[in-house]
């Protein structure tokens, strides 16, 4: 079994989705449970940290895609940050910069979330 871990916590009314290890095809449901978890608590805006992500294969990849119209359709969004170079170069590859924002760091993302509410 991979490496992997997932945990969420908040920050004000953002959640953060914080990854370690390996996302693949082994260990996507975890983090499907947890979008799932947060649809049903009604918690649509969502900072995933990849600070700790060493490995993203393209089931992880498609957990990000399955989710983020439903956070859409409530007013909410998936960001990232703290990628690491090697996995923001796999999203770039496959064009996820066009759909989605991309930060250095987790303040900068919930700060976005802060200045859209206030907006």
């Amino acid at each position: 079994m991979a490496d992997f871990n997932v945990s969420t916590r908040e920050v004000g009314s953002i959640k953060i989705i914080d990854l370690k290890g390996y996302l693949d095809a082994h260990t996507a449901p975890d983090l499907e449970r947890e979008f799932n978890k947060l649809i049903d608590s009604h918690n649509y805006k969502v900072v995933v940290n990849f600070d700790e992500l060493k490995y993203i294969s393209s089931a992880g990849l498609g957990v990000f895609m399955a989710y983020v119209e439903t956070m859409r359709e409530n007013s909410g969004d998936i960001k990232f940050s703290n990628m690491q170079n090697d996995v923001f170069n796999i999203f770039d590859l496959l064009g996820f910069p066009v759909l989605y924002e991309f930060f250095k760091d987790e303040t900068e993302a919930v700060n976005k979330f802060n200045q859209t509410e206030r907006s």
